[in-house]
C-alpha cells in the first residue's frame, strides 16, 4: 500500500496494487458520511480503469443511501460545474490527472462545486483511516441516473466569457490536443461553437495515451510539429482531466503552461468584470503579478495547492486567480482549474489584439523559472529554512507553505514533499543563471545542514 498517496483533496495509486475497488468504496464511504444531504455527481476521465472504479463508487454510494448522478466521462472542471447546477452535495471526479496509465485517482468536490478545503478533507482522509463510513439499511438504498448532457452548462458558462461573435468572424484554425482524455468532448464543442477550424487529436476518450500525458515540452514535442505542419495559429494541449492548458504557437514552439495562466491574466486586465485583485500561488511566474501591478490592482499569493488559491480568491475576493500549471481560475464558470476557459480566453486575447500567439507570449514581462530538488527528512527542514533566512535578510520571507523568500525582481520557494522524503527548490529570476544560482545556492545550504 506504500504507493496509495492519500491527500486532503483525495487520493490516487496503481489500480490493482495499491489502488483496488476495496479502497475507492471505503475511501467514498468515509467520503458519504460527511456530506450534507444531496445527491453525489460521479465523472471519470478516459482511463481504462474508470469504468470499473466509477461502477465500484457508484455502488458505495447509493449503499450510503446516496442518489448519484452519473456524469460519465467528464472534464474535472465540468464535474464541478454539475455539482452547483444540479445541487449536489458533492461530487466524486475519477482521474489520476497526468500520471502514467497504471494509475487513477479520486478527486472529490463539496457542495460549492469546487475541491475540497483542507479541513473537510483533512475530516474524510480521518474517517477512511479509520474505517469510518455511512452505510444504510435495505430500505434506504440510493439510485444511479445518467446525466444526459454534462457538458452543456459548462460551454455556455465559459462561452459568456469572451466575445463569441468577434471570436467567430476571426475563424482561427486552432489544433486540439486532448490525449485519449477527458477534454475532447467538451473541447471539440467549445472550439465548433467559436467557429473554429479544428484539428482535433486524441479526442476518443479510452485512456490509450498517444504520449506521456503531462503536457510538458518534452512530451508534446510531436504535437508541436502537427500544430505548424497544419498550419494552425494554436495548439492547445490537455492533460487527461483537462483542468491545465499547454499552449504551442504557429511556429510549433511549446509556449507552455505558466503563459497560459499570464495570458488570461492579461486578458482579464482589459476587461471591467475581470479586473481586480488576482491569486496566484507562491510556486506560479510573477508573470500575473507584474501585469496585475501595472494594471493598479493587487495580487495576491497563496499555498500552492487549486484549494488554497480558491480559498484566498474567495477571502479577498478576486476577479481572476490560477495555478502556473496551465489552470486558469475564473470565478464566473467556477472555482476550478479549467482548460476550456484558457482555450476561450486565449482565442479572446487574440482575436481582440489582432496579434499572434507569439507575439503575446513574447510581450509578457521576460522572466525565467528553474525547479530542483534534494532528498531530505522533514526534521532537517526548520534548520534549512532558518540558514536560508539568516542568509538572505534582504528577502523578504514567509513560511506558509515551506519557505518563500521574495525580492522586487526574484523569489525562492523551499518546501518538504506530501509524498516524499524531498524537498522540491523553485527560483524565477529575470535569467536563467539567476533563477538556476537561487536553487543550487539553497541546495548547498541544505547539504551544509545534511
Amino acid at each position: 500500500m506504500s504507493d496509495l498517496i492519500i491527500s486532503v483533496s483525495g487520493l490516487r495509486g496503481i489500480v490493482g496494487e495499491s489502488l483496488t475497488p476495496d479502497v475507492a468504496v471505503r475511501f467514498v464511504g468515509a467520503y458519504a458520511s460527511k456530506l450534507p444531504a444531496g445527491p453525489i455527481v460521479v465523472g471519470r476521465d478516459g482511463r481504462s480503469s474508470g469504468i470499473m472504479l466509477k461502477q465500484a463508487i457508484i455502488a458505495a454510494l447509493t449503499a450510503c443511501g446516496r442518489d448519484c448522478i452519473d456524469a460519465d466521462v467528464a472534464a474535472t472542471p465540468t464535474v464541478g460545474v454539475l455539482v452547483r447546477q444540479r445541487n449536489a452535495a458533492g461530487a466524486v471526479q475519477i482521474s489520476a490527472s497526468h500520471n502514467p496509465p497504471p494509475y487513477n485517482g479520486i478527486k472529490l468536490f463539496g457542495p460549492d462545486g469546487r475541491v475540497l478545503d483542507a479541513v473537510t478533507g483533512g475530516a474524510i482522509r480521518d474517517a477512511y483511516l479509520a474505517g469510518e463510513a455511512a452505510w444504510c439499511s435495505f430500505d434506504k438504498i440510493g439510485s444511479a441516473t445518467p446525466e444526459s448532457d454534462p457538458h452543456a452548462d459548462h460551454l455556455d458558462m465559459v462561452l459568456a466569457t469572451v466575445d463569441v461573435d468577434a471570436i467567430v468572424k476571426a475563424k482561427h484554425r486552432v489544433l486540439l490536443d486532448s490525449n485519449h482524455g477527458a477534454g475532447g468532448l467538451l473541447g471539440k464543442r467549445l472550439l465548433a461553437a467559436l467557429g473554429c477550424d479544428a484539428v482535433i487529436v486524441g479526442d476518443t476518450p479510452d485512456g490509450d495515451f498517444a504520449h506521456v500525458p503531462e503536457p510538458t515540452a518534452d512530451n508534446l514535442t510531436g504535437i508541436a510539429e502537427q500544430v505548424r505542419q497544419h498550419g494552425c495559429s494554436v495548439g492547445f494541449c490537455q492533460d487527461p482531466d483537462a483542468d491545465r492548458l499547454a499552449l504551442v504557437d504557429a511556429n510549433g514552439r511549446y509556449i507552455g503552461e505558466e503563459y497560459t495562466l499570464a495570458l488570461c491574466v492579461k486578458r482579464a486586465m482589459q476587461h471591467e468584470a475581470t479586473r481586480g485583485a488576482i491569486v496566484i500561488n507562491g510556486a506560479t511566474s510573477g508573470m500575473s503579478e507584474r501585469l496585475a501591478a501595472d494594471a493598479g490592482v493587487k495580487a495576491f499569493r497563496s499555498s500552492v495547492g487549486e484549494a488554497n488559491v480558491a480559498d484566498m480568491m474567495i477571502a479577498k475576493q478576486a476577479k481572476y486567480g490560477g495555478e502556473g500549471n496551465g489552470g486558469p481560475i475564473d470565478p464566473r464558470v467556477g472555482y476550478v482549474r479549467d482548460s476550456f476557459v484558457g482555450m476561450a480566453q486565449v482565442l479572446d486575447l487574440m482575436t481582440a489584439t489582432g496579434q499572434s500567439l507569439a507575439e503575446l507570449a513574447d510581450a509578457l514581462p521576460k522572466l525565467h523559472i528553474h525547479k530542483s530538488k534534494a532528498e531530505v527528512s522533514a526534521d532537517k527542514l526548520p534548520k534549512l529554512f532558518d540558514a536560508l533566512i539568516a542568509t538572505h535578510q534582504d528577502a523578504s520571507a514567509s513560511t506558509g507553505d515551506g519557505l518563500r523568500l521574495a525580492w522586487p525582481d526574484k523569489w525562492l520557494l523551499v518546501r518538504g514533499s506530501n509524498t516524499e522524503p524531498i524537498v522540491r527548490l523553485i527560483a524565477e529570476a529575470e535569467s536563467e543563471s539567476e533563477a538556476r544560482r537561487l536553487c543550487d545556492d539553497a541546495a548547498a545550504k541544505l547539504a551544509e545542514i545534511a
